[in-house]
């Protein structure tokens, strides 16, 4: 009786285990995998993709109307499809009636309106603002139908359109800016917010209702590493799963058993110069003829180790790119020449004079990136050539109005409206530089605003001639960003290409696996 007792015991025994690893290689429509990324990641405040542009963890928590795929074109997200009428300038879009925020409540026409409507608002002071100023009205003539309508024709709405819908009922009558909602983010995305441990780690858990299906991966969690140098070493001692790294420190994972994503982007680096400080507001002459003293190959081959491309344009990684445009090869004779034009005489000290005033400032970088940092140094010296003392600082705290330069990061994959009329218009969101150009802001509206193509093309061509003249930034290096991932993660396409701080590898996320 007992031989038999036991028997039934480890047979029981054994279908559970069978059981359990079922469940724990996932299959078919069965229980999907209890598995966990661990992501080295930046710091984060707040997160509302309406307000503010930067943070990768959008994609996660939020969706849009419209999303990029792995070819960076826009297709259907929240709208199922929509259709143009070009004599009103017309947008109308149809809604998936399956979609459920975080909180269970269901996505409907209002919240996509509330969520423009909050971006336009100059009392949000939204850095997407610009994107969306050519709106007019927004009507919602059912819950599931939304129409839009322009001022002129504007193609890179629908590239706008990507961003994160915010839910109405959460955020109606609050103030957008301060409410607690930023700490405690409620999407549509393929993860939820599960729990936030500020300045340590934000965990996010799949949303079993995602419209687009049930992510593989159960927990993501964004890791709160702000050193480069740190991911790295996390990444080999087993903390991290997943961590974007500097090249020289991926040359260390290349031959023990973790992948290495060398993935191009359309991310530049360059040095900002604020025309609101008294020393560029003086000296507007300064940009365009320090553009000749950078050698961007020598950065490029030191500091990136070859992981990334000289810079003369802020298009330059698209098909809108003008080629032919001044692209300011390193020349510092000339440099000095054209100084000793615009009355900066060498001084006995070796830096340049001109009225009394030195030719120095401050070069400003962040904590934690070192490719910036070491970029910066280098710039610093290669200026001291020519007589000009700059001197590199690293920031806790980014002061945009009360610096005088910075080493700025942008760059955007997508249209050629983005990150230019926003980064380049007067008074526009992204513009941290002050810079003022009438020529280039009837260029950047123009171009907004016709969808001819072959007019765009020609249009965009000129502002990139036109800002020859008159540099706002001296444009350094286009950067490659290299993510680098433990063994048994799968599902990253390395040929999309990346966009600002190597934003955009999560663009699939939900379609990863890991072991």
């Amino acid at each position: 009786m007992k031989k038999n007792s036991l028997s039934i015991f480890m047979v029981l025994m054994l279908v559970l285990a069978i059981g359990l690893g079922g469940c724990a290689k996932g299959s078919g429509d069965g229980p999907l995998p209890q598995s966990r990324l661990v992501y080295g990641s930046g710091d984060y405040t707040v997160i509302n993709p309406a307000l503010y542009e930067h943070g990768e963890i959008n994609l996660l928590l939020f969706t849009g109307l419209t999303r990029h795929d792995g070819n960076n074109q826009v297709v259907a997200d929240l709208a199922t499809d929509w259709s143009y009428d070009e004599k009103t300038c017309t947008y109308t879009f149809r809604l998936r009636q399956d979609v459920k925020w975080h909180d269970g409540q269901p996505f409907t026409a209002r919240d996509v309106r509330f969520t423009l409507e909050a971006i336009m608002d100059p009392e949000n002071a939204s850095e997407n603002a610009s994107n969306f100023e050519d709106i007019t009205q927004i009507e919602t003539p059912d819950d599931y139908t939304v129409a839009i309508t322009l001022c002129a024709p504007n193609v890179a709405l629908l590239d706008y359109l990507t961003i994160g819908i915010l839910p109405a009922h959460l955020l109606e009558g609050k103030d957008l800016a301060t409410d607690d909602f930023n700490r405690n983010p409620i999407g549509t995305g393929p993860y939820k917010l599960e729990k936030w441990a500020v300045g340590q780690s934000i965990t996010l858990v799949r949303n079993q209702d995602f419209y687009r299906g049930v992510p593989r991966i159960e927990t993501v969690v964004f890791k709160i590493v702000q050193d480069s140098k740190a991911r790295a070493l996390q990444l080999k001692s087993g903390k991290l799963d997943l961590a974007q790294v500097t090249p020289e420190d991926a040359d260390s994972f290349r031959t023990k058993g973790y992948t290495v994503y060398d993935m191009k982007t359309a991310d530049y680096r360059g040095i900002l110069y604020n025309f609101n400080s008294d020393f560029f507001k003086a000296n507007r002459e300064l940009p365009t003829i320090l553009c000749y003293a950078i050698d961007r190959q020598a950065i490029v081959d030191t500091v990136l180790k070859g992981c990334g491309q000289a810079a003369y344009s802020p298009l330059q990684a698209g098909p809108y790119n003008n080629p032919d445009i001044e692209k300011f090869t390193y020349d510092p004779e000339k440099c000095a020449r054209l100084l000793d034009e615009a009355g900066w005489k060498m001084g006995p000290d070796g830096v340049r004079e001109k009225n009394g005033q030195k030719l120095a400032f401050v070069l400003h970088n962040g904590q934690g990136d070192q490719v910036r940092i070491d970029m910066s140094t280098i710039v610093s010296q290669q200026l001291k050539a020519v007589g000009a003392d700059v001197k590199v600082s690293v920031d806790a705290l980014v002061d945009w109005a009360g610096q005088e330069a910075y080493l700025i990061g942008w760059g955007s994959p997508f249209d050629p409206d983005d990150h230019t009329y926003k980064v380049f218009g007067t008074g526009k969101g992204a513009n941290y530089s002050a810079y003022s150009n009438a020529r280039i802001d009837e260029l950047l509206t123009r171009a907004r605003q016709t969808d001819d193509i072959a007019e765009r093309k020609q249009l965009y061509g000129q502002f990139q001639q036109e800002m020859t003249k008159d540099m706002p930034y001296t444009f350094i290096a286009y950067v490659d960003a290299i993510y680098v991932t433990k063994p048994g993660l799968s599902g990253i396409k390395a040929d999309t290409v990346l966009g600002h701080h190597g934003v955009g590898i999560f663009w699939n996320v939900a379609e990863w696996t890991i072991e």
